[in-house]
C-alpha cells in the first residue's frame, strides 16, 4: 500500500497512486499529487479538479476522456471542453491525472 504523507498524516493510496478513502481529500492533499506527477495547480486546473468532483457528486463515477470533455464542454465551453485544453493541463492523460488529483476513483474503462 502506497501512502502520501501530509502534515504528520498518512493518507493511504492504492497501487496507482488514487486515494483509498475518497474523504481523505483536501486542497492541499490535490497539490501534493500534482507535486507528485510534476504540475503546479493553476486555476485552470481548479476549474476542472472542481468540475470533475461535481461530476462525481451527480453521477457517481469518474468520467473516462470523452466524457469528460464533453461535460467540461457542457459546463465551461468549446474552448476548455477540448482535448488539446485538457492533456495540456494534464500530461496527455486528462481523465486518469484529473481524477487523482480531484480525490476521485479511477476511472474504470482507462488503462
Amino acid at each position: 500500500m502506497n501512502a502520501l504523507i501530509l502534515d504528520d498524516k498518512q493518507i493511504e493510496l492504492d497501487k496507482d497512486g488514487y486515494l483509498v478513502d475518497l474523504n481523505d481529500w483536501s486542497v492541499d492533499v490535490a497539490q501534493a499529487l500534482a507535486a507528485q506527477s510534476g504540475i503546479e495547480l493553476s486555476p485552470e486546473h481548479w476549474e476542472i479538479l472542481e468540475l470533475l468532483r461535481s461530476f462525481y457528486r451527480e453521477f457517481q463515477l469518474s468520467p473516462a476522456t470523452r466524457p469528460l470533455i464533453k461535460y467540461t464542454a457542457l459546463k465551461l465551453g468549446a474552448e476548455k471542453g477540448n482535448s488539446l485544453h485538457l492533456n495540456r493541463l494534464f500530461n496527455g492523460t486528462p481523465a486518469k491525472l484529473a481524477a487523482k488529483l480531484a480525490g476521485l476513483p479511477k476511472p474504470t474503462n482507462c488503462l
